[in-house]
């Protein structure tokens, strides 16, 4: 893999991520079109979603530095309560990280891959489409019964197809929250346990002595984090809105050309 196909995959994730499309999906069908062949996929695909947590915390600077001031506050408060709904919400992807690690990096290089992400993008559309006609509580922040939904809902989403950011605020507007108060609390709740994995692959030492090199992975880095910053900002003001039933669409069209696509 060059870096002109590190950039475009980078582009393609940092789009995608915060976008209820599945970033994930979206990577494998790049490839695919790319004629990308990448042994370490699961370590490249790290890389990326690094870079998209580095623009989250960019963009939602002022509520991160709120829940630091609150944490080290005297007295149990409503920032340590939130930070405590967050750490709840990373335990099911913190299970499935440890247990399903190597099987899932099997999956992205089965030859069924396409066929796996068109059906999980369908699924993705189902779940957006319950959550377009879903009725959320204005005055509702996320609850603990709301983290530990969502938390599952970001576990199953390791499946390739399955968007993360859509199965979370989908869960979260379905349970009855406030869709901006969902949507924020759905980008925190990925920064640990991305960052987690990083650290994990530079301690094993995958990122110097990878085979996928460290230029590739340096400008596919920078190109998700330049766009993920302009795709966060624009997620949550469409969540606000409430316009999913569109992403809905997009990902039943893309999943069915996925699946044919596997079959051509």
């Amino acid at each position: 893999m060059g870096i002109l196909e590190a950039i475009i995959l980078g582009i393609i994730q940092g789009l995608t991520e915060f976008l209820p499309v599945s970033s994930s999906g979206h990577l494998q069908l790049g490839k695919a079109l790319l004629g990308v062949e990448i042994e370490e996929n699961l370590l490249f695909d790290t890389t990326l979603h690094a870079a998209t947590v580095l623009s989250t915390i960019v963009v939602l600077f002022p509520e991160i530095k709120r829940l630091f001031v609150g944490l080290f506050s005297r007295g149990y408060n409503d920032e340590k309560a939130y930070i405590l709904k967050l750490i709840i919400s990373m335990i099911p992807v913190g299970i499935v990280g440890f247990t399903l690690k190597d099987y899932l990096d099997a999956m992205l290089s089965s030859p069924y891959i396409l066929t796996i992400v068109g059906a999980m993008l369908l699924l993705t559309a189902l779940l957006l489409l319950f959550a377009s006609k879903a009725r959320s509580n204005s005055s509702k922040g996320v609850s603990y019964g709301n983290a530990i939904a969502m938390g599952i809902a970001q576990g199953v989403a390791a499946m390739p197809g399955l968007s993360r950011s859509g199965s979370t605020i989908a869960t979260g507007m379905i349970g009855g929250a406030e869709k901006s108060a969902v949507a924020r609390f759905s980008f925190l709740m990925v920064l640990a346990p991305i960052l987690g994995e990083m650290l994990l692959n530079v301690v094993k030492g995958e990122v110097v002595f990878s085979s996928i090199g460290t230029a590739p992975l340096a400008a596919g880095f920078i190109a998700s984090f330049v766009v993920g910053c302009l795709a966060c900002k624009f997620m949550l003001g469409i969540v606000r809105r409430g316009k999913l039933i569109w992403f809905a669409l997009y990902c039943a069209v893309v999943g069915i050309v996925s699946i044919m696509c596997n079959f051509l």
